[in-house]
């Protein structure tokens, strides 16, 4: 009982820790400045995220949501999903890029833009909004258009026509990337009136502005060292929000709130990194794979099972080129037969190759922090086949040596007669008595050796007596 007691208290205690631990930030007033920060890659994780907090920040009346952002990029897809929820947001959000020696680069050039306010500490940077996309050649900027027309000039023939149209393919499909791309930041551009001449620039060039520079182009609004200096810059500026409304901001005497990323996030942010996802992967195939030609243990099935639901789930939140996961699988598959099959190594090699290919294609984006490595891959590649390896030597080992249990084992066993009777003859095998037949004529006493089963029925050979093997059960 006392020990019970001490359980459940302990318990309580753990629980009211938790609670304490995660209890949600206290509603804002009507007027407090609500700050999330955004550190690195954007991804499905930051999305989650700022709708999240969107979401409360509205429903607890807060005046203006302020995102503290430093990030390389990331995800365009997870970067148009936060830029909606900023279009349709029904209180002022100002992006913040600070603090000093922060950036804004690619994806997070375009949520400045789309924000309400934007802002930059000094010693700040945006741009480089270029798309890149894995498998797609080209990717130039455009200053190097006119030495493109040159050559495809050089190239035509008497008829007029390209000769090397069909390796132009790529640079079409890159073309039209970075058109639908620069379109979509100068649409931004001209909803916040800011600079449509640098969004131009910034993703066809790669181009980028310090805070100062961006300033004085008309690509942010003011230049902050810190949040309160934000605050008292903001004041009284009016800020137009979705359906014409204006709103007037009084963050001078704000409360300044930060909301750090909480458990889901870091854990969204933790599935959403392709090199764990491939891991989990490969994990869950081998144990699936186990479980299935060694049933009855269950550990290997259950942690396989769970491993690949949540590798396919991470995949799902990912850019995903599904030919690439499906290479992957292959690999994984043929480098499993190779174990089995007399392939001399074909099976091994191809699945190795088949892996590397897939996982080079797997992603869809050259993001900061979504790409996967060649040395990860080969890493990964070499130590599975060695695994497989190591296993199915093992596995070929075992299965060579006798089997030392159950009937089996019974066979080229010795045993000694005790009895003998006109219904039939009984030897001691082990201590057990067991029903012996013979094609010699047995005597009590005689040493025999085990030939064969049938039933509860030995059929023994005798031997000539041997004084070193009077023992009885033991094996030739």
């Amino acid at each position: 009982m006392r020990r019970t007691i001490w359980a459940l208290l302990a318990l309580a205690l753990l629980i009211l820790g938790f609670l304490l631990h995660n209890r949600p930030a206290a509603a804002p007033t009507a007027g407090e400045v609500v700050v999330l920060r955004i550190d690195g890659v954007i991804g499905p994780a930051t999305a989650d995220f700022f709708a999240r907090e969107l979401a409360r920040a509205h429903a607890r009346q807060a005046g203006l949501i302020v995102l503290a952002m430093d990030t390389p990029g990331g995800l365009d897809t997870s970067m148009r999903a936060i830029i909606k929820d900023i279009l349709a947001a029904p209180i002022p959000v100002a992006t913040w890029v600070g603090p000093e020696g922060a950036r804004a680069a690619s994806a997070g050039t375009y949520i400045l833009y789309a924000s309400h306010i934007a802002a930059m500490a000094p010693a700040t940077n945006l741009g480089a909004a270029t798309p890149v996309a894995i498998g797609m050649p080209g990717g130039k900027p455009d200053g190097d258009t006119a030495r493109k027309d040159r050559t495809n000039e050089n190239a035509k023939g008497k008829d007029g026509k390209a000769a090397g149209s069909a390796a132009d393919i790529g640079d079409a499909m890159m073309e039209k990337v970075r058109n639908d791309a620069a379109a979509y930041l100068r649409s931004l551009a001209q909803l916040r009136g800011r600079s449509g001449d640098f969004a131009e620039r910034a993703v066809r060039e790669a181009a980028s502005l310090s805070a100062d520079e961006a300033l004085a182009a008309g690509v942010i609004d003011l230049i902050a060292a810190n949040l309160p200096e934000l605050m008292a810059k903001l004041d009284g500026r009016e800020v137009k929000l979705d359906g014409g409304r204006t709103q007037r901001l009084s963050t001078a005497a704000a409360t300044i709130t930060e909301i750090a990323p909480d458990w889901r996030m870091r854990v969204l942010a933790l599935l959403s990194n392709p090199q764990l996802a491939l891991v989990l992967m490969m994990i869950g195939i081998y144990a699936l794979f186990f479980e299935f030609t060694s049933p009855g243990f269950g550990v290997p099935g259950v942690a396989g099972a769970i491993c690949l639901l949540i590798a396919l789930y991470a995949f799902q939140l990912l850019p995903v080129n599904w030919a690439g996961l499906a290479l992957v699988a292959l690999g994984a598959i043929l480098m499993l037969a190779e174990t089995f099959l007399p392939s001399f190594g074909a099976l091994g090699v191809g699945g190795i190759i088949a892996f590397v290919v897939g996982g080079l294609f797997l992603m869809d984006t050259e993001a900061p922090g979504f790409g996967i490595p060649l040395p990860f891959l080969l890493g990964l590649a070499v130590a599975s086949a060695l695994t497989i390896a190591a296993v199915g030597s093992f596995a070929a080992r075992t299965r060579q040596r006798p089997v030392v249990s159950g009937r089996e084992q019974m066979t080229g066993m010795l045993a000694t007669v005790s009895t003998v009777t006109p219904e039939g003859a009984w030897a001691l095998v082990q201590g057990e008595s067991w029903r012996v037949r013979s094609d010699s004529p047995l005597a009590p006493g005689d040493r025999v050796r085990i030939t064969a089963l049938d039933g509860l029925t030995l059929y023994v050979e005798p031997l000539t007596p041997d004084p070193a093997n009077r023992r009885e059960g033991i094996p030739p």
